[in-house]
């Protein structure tokens, strides 16, 4: 059955659950330790849709990127917040002075918190980290710019794929895994107007083309083209660089990702191909349970229900 092009919606897993993006809001389904389903759903715009500037080409991947950032901490805080409650003990002092301090805003600004600690470890480690060890090359006589690029680039790509292993072999990682292919599965099944039922679904490829491990790897590629414009000046130049233009490089990423997800072309296919083997380190084959946790999600993402 040919795939209607038009369908755009995406998601994320969560802690034993998926969150979908549709045009009715984002929409959250966990299931509970009693195997009960529970739907989340915000009826929301997204920025690049409320301001045309926001909306522009390239500036609308850098905004989706930061977007897509905070809800997905949100719907992460949202899934273990049903787990925490089962495991209820006495706040540590430094809790309770938390929230003394900040009183209702107190779960915003630790949202806030987490995402600031979380572009700094992956800007140190994806972005500078290469860099600095790019740098040792230089040492050794490489003195060609493009080269230094090429293995830097190739440092983070080693990066990458060392952390999603290293990350993969964790038991908790790995079921959150399984919901990523189910909701993978779900938006194939749903793309290819099929019955939206765990049987249908689990016929589908676990890997998807708009995927963010997609989307980080072609980051890798993208960076590379764009840093060697920069030349290799000194270290202070190049980190500050790649900081500056890290949303340039989202930007042309999400471009070259949206053309993806609605393109037959074989070339795109071709370039697309590794960001797909990829998710063989960041999927899981779900179960039947899983896959109707995604779907609840989708129909009610997509108003379905």
């Amino acid at each position: 059955m040919k795939m209607d092009k038009k369908r755009s919606v995406g998601g994320q897993a969560v802690i034993e659950g998926v969150m979908m993006r549709g045009i009715k809001g984002i929409a959250t389904a966990v299931r509970k330790s009693d195997g009960s389903i529970v739907v989340d759903l915000k009826e929301t715009v997204p920025f690049t849709k409320r301001n045309k500037f926001l909306g522009l080409p390239i500036i609308r991947g850098f905004v989706s990127l930061v977007e897509s950032m905070v809800v997905g901490i949100q719907t992460l805080n949202y899934s273990a917040s049903f787990f925490e409650d089962e495991e209820e003990s006495t706040p540590s002092k430094f809790d309770a002075f938390f929230n003394r301090l900040f009183k209702d805003k107190a779960e915003e600004v630790i949202m806030g918190v987490t995402m600031f600690i979380s572009l700094v470890l992956a800007v140190g480690i994806f972005f500078i980290l290469p860099t600095l060890a790019a740098n040792m090359f230089k040492k050794l006589d490489v003195k060609n710019p493009v080269v230094l690029n090429l293995i830097e680039g190739l440092i983070r790509v080693v990066i990458f794929i060392g952390y999603l292993i290293l990350i993969g072999k964790m038991e908790d990682i790995q079921r959150l895994f399984q919901y990523h292919g189910a909701e993978h599965k779900t938006i194939f099944c749903y793309e290819h107007n099929e019955e939206l039922i765990p049987k249908n679904a689990k016929e589908y490829s676990r890997f998807h083309p708009r995927c963010g491990t997609n989307f980080m790897f072609l980051v890798m590629i993208v960076s590379i083209l764009i840093f060697s414009l920069t030349g290799w000046k000194s270290l202070s130049f190049r980190i500050l660089s790649r900081i500056i233009l890290l949303p340039v490089v989202s930007g042309l990423t999400y471009e070259v990702i949206k053309l993806m997800g609605r393109s037959d072309n074989k070339l795109l296919q071709m370039f697309a191909y590794p960001g797909l083997m990829l998710q063989k380190l960041t999927t899981r084959e779900p179960d039947d349970s899983q896959l109707e946790v995604a779907i609840q999600a989708l129909k009610a993402a997509e108003g379905m229900e």
